[in-house]
């Protein structure tokens, strides 16, 4: 099969998506049918806003890449986008866009990557299959020969850990891939056994056979339809990518479907902003971050110390792309045991379904705010109730609901 020329619209061929609810077609925590989140300018942005009909938001569309851990409209990688005008193609996931599922997001942002206008949000699940082992004290599991690794950011949909799930059960996962063979969680969901997706880096790849390596697995693609290259270059070994198949066997994926992984456009000049594990670490200006080459020679970094980057280091970057290169001039280290951010959830909306303090909604998100450690600003719990504008900012998902740390009364 030819790889088609098509857009990461095209996000598998017979998975189950959302069709077109409120919000754009995003459903879930992203629907805004009436957004107050027009991005303004901010500082570090050119206030003429020029070129950007005085939003200080460039007309330029920018490519974002990473996991969802916000709403208000949705917020990726800190990077809050306006979606009342998305268009949006989300697989796998029946009630739309929840907390860390992976995403990419296409549309103008501003030049400190903290706001943006989302033109279209793809998104899918990156791998499903039955549990096969469990290594609790690395907080790791391993799905289709794929290592998945989890950390503080980890969201669990219907679980409070991984020791919580039961062995050879299926999951499905949303994640960042790493190195060829692993994965690093965003969300972890309990499912029923179904067709079988895997995403990793393209390797030992055998055009006359028509297969190839991901992880511990062959997979077959010789009747697959391949979708996704925004060049139309064939695949190629390090082509990360996402597959969809039915069976199983011996080892062996008989793959219905080879899509490129939210590809990143690679135009001169053009603008990205995205998150995963480093890999081919040679220092900072010369890393890959989901396969992209990276020079963060120039980059600010936060979030820890630059010694404290190497390969298997969840950061999150944004640049500009210079000889297929992103030139980073933002770099934030996430999730290292000792430095890097913490994880970090944040939702701004109206109170719905409350019951208590502990069972409240905002923006159909469970919200759990009873803990004497929450802090409350411009009001107390007492005001909490049916209506009531919050942001809400919290830093762990556990059987669904975010543990407020923080509610503002706004």
């Amino acid at each position: 099969m030819d790889a088609t020329n098509g857009s990461s619209a095209d996000a598998g061929a017979g998975a189950p998506g959302v069709s077109s609810p409120a919000g754009g077609g995003l459903g879930g925590i992203a629907v805004d049918a009436a957004s107050s989140a027009t991005p303004t300018a901010s500082s570090g942005d050119d206030a003429s806003g020029v070129g950007s009909g005085g939003t200080g938001v460039s007309t330029a569309d920018a490519t974002g890449v990473g996991a969802v851990d916000g709403a208000g409209s949705i917020i990726v990688n800190g990077l809050r986008y306006d979606t009342a005008r998305a268009v949006g193609n989300i697989l796998d996931a029946p009630a739309g866009l929840q907390l860390g599922m992976t995403v990419k997001v296409t549309g103008p942002v501003n030049t400190d990557f903290t706001n943006g206008i989302a033109r279209h949000v793809d998104s899918a699940a990156d791998l499903k299959g039955p549990l096969l082992s469990v290594n609790l004290p690395q907080g790791s599991f391993v799905i289709l020969g794929t290592t998945v690794s989890t950390d503080s950011g980890t969201v669990w949909a219907d679980a409070s850990g991984l020791a919580a799930i039961p062995a050879g059960k299926t999951l499905q996962v949303w994640g960042l891939p790493g190195p060829s063979g692993v994965l690093r969680a965003t969300r972890v969901e309990q499912r029923d056994p179904g067709e079988f997706i895997l995403t990793g880096t393209v390797e030992g790849l055998d055009t006359t056979a028509h297969a190839f390596t991901l992880g511990g697995l062959v997979v077959e693609y010789g009747v697959a339809v391949q979708s996704g290259s925004l060049d139309g270059q064939p695949l190629a070994n390090g082509t990360v990518v996402r597959v969809r198949a039915d069976t199983l066997l011996q080892g062996r994926l008989a793959a219905k479907s080879v899509q490129w992984w939210y590809p990143v456009p690679r135009v001169e000049g053009s603008t990205a902003q995205i998150a995963g594990l480093v890999t081919n670490f040679a220092g900072p200006a010369s890393l890959r971050v989901l396969g992209l080459q990276v020079d963060a020679s120039a980059a600010q970094i936060t979030g820890g110390p630059q010694a404290a980057l190497g390969n298997g280091v969840k950061v999150e970057v944004g640049g500009r792309i210079a000889n297929g290169i992103l030139k980073a001039t933002k770099l934030k280290i996430r999730n290292v045991p000792g430095t890097g951010g913490p994880a970090s959830f944040d939702l701004t909306g109206t109170v719905g379904a409350f019951r208590s303090s502990a069972d409240f909604r905002v923006r159909g998100q469970p919200v759990n705010a009873s803990s004497p450690n929450v802090h409350f600003s411009n009001g107390t719990a007492a005001n909490l109730g049916n209506g009531v504008k919050v942001h809400v900012h919290g830093t762990e998902v556990l059987n669904g609901v975010l543990t407020a740390d923080s509610i503002e009364f706004q």
